[in-house]
């Protein structure tokens, strides 16, 4: 273009073209999307939700275990897959982390799954959506809520062992911790609240509630004597014994685990806290009363956590096997 054909191009046509130009250079952030698998694998929504019931019916605390797996993945990293990575040369496995090891479950589904899905679409479905789909059909098979996933993750090739010690919360965690750790990773003390609901299914190990159940002074002396039966006084005596989270309907997801707070029932002290005279204590109380509130505010938690940070586009890969890197 020569000198004279400047004036000319000095307008609202030229200028957008040149803005046009430039952003088509920049590169483009991909949008996970519901309808993500619609064209490349239409069945793959179906596979997953089938093999979930099928492992819940076979054992009912599953459910719980793959939505705190989705949960454990998503915060450390995001929601990458990453929690799924066996050690290796090059891994050190977040399956490892104090707060996940001998506890995070449901591997073996998730690998099940995978293996479907490599049969009927391979190198298509990524497991990090796998894991997040397999919370909410895990949610709805014990008759809690459900929720519309978002797909397109993309599986890490990296695992972050040293940031599951940081970035999960711990069953010793004060109100404060919590509240700061969630907002962190973009949620709300309300999301907070409403995804330790989840607690309301699924089993806790003896270690991780023994100090309360006998030194606790914010909790109801019948059910601390009664959760002392499965769980001996003596460290490494019955670590390992199971007890429910919620007592009253543990297989079934219900508001009951906030009417126990009230109740000073909380099973571990990170429950608990949150009833404890504190900021939260007025949304416990909401979703005592209303479990239709609780249920909304439970799937629109999962749908945000699900955001963080997720690999798209380019970045990470499809794994063929989810335990490994390609």
């Amino acid at each position: 273009m020569g000198l004279t054909s400047w004036p000319s191009c000095i307008s609202s046509a030229c200028i957008f073209l040149a803005v046009f130009l430039i952003l088509s250079k920049m590169p483009c952030e991909a949008q996970l999307s519901p309808t993500f698998y619609d064209d490349t694998c239409p069945t793959a929504l179906n596979t997953i939700r089938t093999a979930v019931r099928t492992a819940v019916s076979r054992e009912r605390r599953m459910a719980a275990s793959l939505i705190r797996l989705h949960f454990h993945d998503c915060f450390v990293q995001g929601c990458d897959a990453s929690i799924l990575l066996d050690d290796s040369s090059s891994i050190q496995s977040e399956k490892n982390a104090p707060n996940n090891l001998n506890s995070v479950r449901g591997y073996e589904v998730i690998d099940n799954i995978k293996s479907k899905m490599e049969s009927i679409c391979p190198g298509v479905v990524s497991c990090a959506d796998i894991v997040a789909v397999a919370a909410r059909d895990a949610s709805v098979a014990v008759s809690g809520p459900t929720w519309t996933v978002k797909l397109g993750r993309r599986d890490s090739t990296s695992s972050g062992l040293s940031l599951a010690a940081t970035n999960l919360p711990s069953f010793r965690d004060s109100l404060d911790k919590l509240v700061s750790l969630f907002d962190s990773k973009g949620l709300s003390a309300r999301d907070m609240v409403a995804l330790s609901g989840s607690h309301t299914i699924g089993q806790a190990r003896c270690v991780t509630f023994r100090d309360r159940i006998y030194n606790g002074t914010d909790i109801d002396a019948g059910f601390a004597s009664t959760r002392r039966r499965r769980c001996p006084p003596h460290n490494g005596n019955g670590d390992a014994n199971l007890a429910p989270l919620e007592l009253v309907t543990p297989n079934s997801f219900d508001n009951n685990y906030f009417k126990n707070l009230i109740q000073s029932k909380g099973l571990l002290q990170s429950d608990q806290v949150l009833f404890s005279g504190g900021s939260t204590d007025t949304i416990v109380n909401e979703y005592s009363k209303s479990p239709k509130t609780f249920r909304s505010d439970f799937a629109s938690a999962m749908v945000k956590m699900g955001d963080i940070e997720p690999l798209t586009g380019s970045a990470g890969v499809i794994r063929k096997f989810c335990n490994v890197i390609n």
